[in-house]
């Protein structure tokens, strides 16, 4: 668990498209190659230490006919950003993936000093 004591709290948030391969032919749709991609993330404000960072799909299209697998994990959280990977495998076709995320830390106020 995580204590933020006199500190104030940030959120932010957001849901961004990782990738319509369908529309080029990417890997992901076409099942060849590394089935995986890394989007960097900036927050809107530095956190005063990296945040406690959430993600998940809120949106995934993919061919009929497979197996459904996606993994989609918060990786390298600092105080300004962080990764979203996306990872598929096996026979599973994804045509587009979109992730919404949410971030909870510390961050600085005008009322608060640094010694």
């Amino acid at each position: 668990m995580r204590k933020f004591g006199h500190h104030i709290v940030g959120i932010d948030q957001g849901d961004l498209v990782l990738f319509s391969d369908f529309e080029d032919g990417g890997e992901m749709w076409t099942g060849e190659g590394p089935r995986l991609t890394r989007h960097r993330v900036p927050f809107a404000e530095r956190y005063k230490v990296a945040p406690v960072v959430q993600v998940s799909l809120s949106m995934w299209d993919i061919a009929s006919g497979a197996n459904a697998r996606a993994d989609v994990t918060a990786e390298q959280i600092d105080r300004d950003g962080f990764d979203i990977v996306f990872r598929t495998w096996g026979d599973t076709r994804v045509a587009r993936v979109r992730v919404a995320w949410i971030s909870i830390g510390a961050v600085s106020s005008d009322d608060t000093w640094d010694l």
